[in-house]
């Protein structure tokens, strides 16, 4: 794999996660439809899915995938960005559609569904070179944020333990995505882990 592959430019990256131009409906289509073939991609491949295949996959030309993403390096940094995003939007209906406590623990699940598969993507962007906590500062600080206001408007409610924090909910999130092998046993840690959060007997 040429070097190219591996170490896209930053301030090239910063121009793709913020066109200057507006796109047409068909391009935006096009550029979506390329950021979920390659998700599951490369969740699934790691780095040794080719730009060819993806694009073969999505339906579109190479050119039409290089025009976006130059690298791979560059595929990889906005498939993150993207994923990301989603769990933002995510947490964001959550909070708006659910009481506190229904929504932490609601998005506390769909964390652990979901982040199966984005972890196998965050280890193939750490394997081709790519700083994410430093690309993906923006959108991760984001992510942060909408975490940390679901958690706290849950201990407000009376939900969960008043002493538990960001990293004790990633902890645990870690420890129920170890089970993804087996849906009913990371079902149960699931549970587990939300007992655990909740308060105990006064």
């Amino acid at each position: 794999m040429p070097p190219s592959d591996h170490n896209p430019d930053a301030t090239h990256l910063d121009a793709i996660a913020e066109p200057s131009r507006p796109q047409r409906a068909d391009g935006r289509r096009n550029q979506a439809r390329v950021l979920e073939v390659a998700f599951d991609a490369f969740a699934a491949h790691g780095v040794s899915v080719s730009i060819r295949e993806i694009a073969r996959r999505a339906g579109v030309s190479t050119g039409t995938v290089t025009r976006h993403y130059p690298t791979k390096g560059a595929l990889f940094l906005a498939v993150a960005l993207h994923r990301i995003k989603q769990l933002v939007h995510s947490a964001e209906e959550i909070a708006a559609r659910e009481h506190p406590t229904t929504a932490f623990f609601s998005f506390f699940a769909h964390l652990v569904r979901q982040s199966a598969a984005d972890h196998a993507v965050g280890d193939a962007l750490i394997g081709a070179g790519v700083d994410l906590e430093t690309a993906a500062s923006t959108a991760i600080r984001d992510f942060n944020a909408a975490l940390t206001g679901l958690l706290t408007r849950a201990q407000q409610a009376g939900a969960v333990r008043g002493d538990a924090d960001n990293a004790d909910v990633k902890a645990l999130i870690a420890g129920c995505i170890a089970r993804a092998g087996d849906a009913t046993a990371q079902q149960r840690m699931i549970e587990i882990a939300c007992d655990g959060l909740r308060p105990g007997p006064i």
